[in-house]
């Protein structure tokens, strides 16, 4: 793209013979050409790093003070709360940052849809960020065990035994996952282990993956016009800014509004009426008691929806099998989701009005399987749920005919505001 060495001196010029620093910030910050209409929906992507910064560091400062065993893990908790300088901080920052990731994570891969970021050649950052995203799953669940509180211990409970719907080898699986015959000290340690060192570390690298698969073929845009194709004599494209300083000080502003949002709800609605720190789990977890109603953190309730939603057996196999399937598949269908668009087009903008209905519609669904994964099931909810299982995977199934046949505007040559 024209890039031209920059000649460094002193200290920096010094690492920079020896590490090639100055070639890094180019090609990825000063000298990478971002077009120039990115709309606030670009703000999402470097909400998720920071975001992503927040969990590892308040992470790191918790497991200083916490007791990963059965008969410490509620106590350190507590201990944190109360005795540790500044501990209740760090825990409510650690707790509202694993909610504000999933918000900021879900918004992203919104925007993504909407725009076609998932269509050729942007493939493998499509999929790099779907195994982020399962991978952020599986950190957040096993996390959400580590308070080892009433809700801690019976939702993992809940979601490890779906693994024994799976024939002949589940109710294997099960035990194995949990490491016992329930869940226990065994459980919480290997879900600590997993939690503060193995999954951070496969997140880590899928993002670096994910950043230099982007920067490798460019950034998307509104508008789904790729600017590398419009160049001046320079090699530049003519659609293109340089990120740095111009889209970085456009993240501050972003990252300042953001901070003032996530401050609110620390130090004002930490708890979120139940949603972010369930009620129940202020209590020790106790065997022998079960809350009232068990349901998973917020983040995973369309899915729990999906699950329950499915009530009826089929081919010998018994409704539970089946809705497990159904919430896997409902994660995996995301990971093809570029080969199942056959638009000519990329952005919903230029998409024809089917492709715009569709996807309204999915994201009411969700949000609707997301409110109704919270609450107990009732014939209707699960009617409910049904419909929105439903909608869900006839936005992905029926993609392949509605965006091929469907009328789609003419897209223009160069990018707009």
């Amino acid at each position: 793209m024209g890039l031209r060495k920059t000649e460094a001196t002193g200290l920096v010029g010094w690492i920079d013979q020896r590490l090639s620093i100055m070639d890094a910030w180019n090609n990825h910050l000063a000298q990478y050409w971002a077009p120039k209409n990115f709309n606030v929906w670009y703000f999402f992507g470097s909400l998720a790093l920071l975001v992503l910064v927040n969990q590892i560091l308040t992470g790191i400062w918790l497991t200083m003070s916490y007791e990963p065993s059965a008969e410490g893990a509620f106590a350190s908790v507590e201990y944190i709360m109360r005795d540790v300088e500044m501990g209740w901080l760090i825990r409510y920052m650690h707790s509202t940052g694993a909610s504000a990731f999933f918000v900021v994570v879900y918004l992203h891969m919104l925007r993504g849809i909407m725009y076609g970021s998932y269509q050729k050649p942007r493939e493998l950052i499509w999929i790099f960020g779907m195994a982020i995203y399962l991978l952020l799953m599986a950190e957040a669940f096993m996390g959400y065990l580590l308070p080892w509180g009433q809700m801690s211990y019976w939702g993992a409970q809940v979601i490890v035994s779906l693994f024994s719907a799976i024939p002949v080898i589940g109710a294997d699986l099960a035990q194995w996952v949990r490491g016992d015959y329930l869940i226990s000290g065994i459980t919480l340690n290997r879900f600590f282990a997993l939690h503060v060192i193995a999954l951070p570390l496969v997140i880590a690298g899928l993002v670096v993956l994910h950043i230099l698969a982007l920067h490798e073929v460019g950034s998307n845009n509104p508008d789904g016009i790729d600017i590398k194709d419009n160049k001046d004599a320079n090699g530049k494209p003519v659609d293109g800014i340089a990120f740095h300083p111009y889209y970085t000080v456009k993240d501050i502003a972003g990252v300042a509004v953001f901070l003032f949002v996530f401050c609110v709800v620390i130090f004002f609605f930490p708890e979120m009426g139940g949603y972010f720190l369930e009620h129940a789990n202020f209590e020790p977890a106790n065997p022998l008691k079960t809350p009232e109603h068990i349901a998973p953190v917020w983040y995973f309730t369309p899915f729990y929806a999906m699950l329950r939603a499915i009530t009826f057996p089929m081919f010998g196999l018994d409704a539970k099998f089946w809705g497990v399937v159904v919430m896997g598949a409902a994660i995996a269908i995301l990971f093809v989701l570029p080969w199942l668009d056959r638009s000519p087009v990329r952005s919903i903008r230029y998409k024809g009005n089917l492709s715009k209905i569709m996807l309204v519609l999915f994201a009411i669904a969700f949000v609707m399987l997301g409110i109704l994964g919270a609450l107990p099931s009732t014939p209707v909810r699960t009617a409910l749920a049904q419909l929105g299982t439903a909608i869900y995977f006839l936005f992905f199934l029926a993609m392949p005919w509605y965006t091929r046949w469907e009328s789609t505007k003419p897209v223009p040559e160069r990018v707009t505001k």
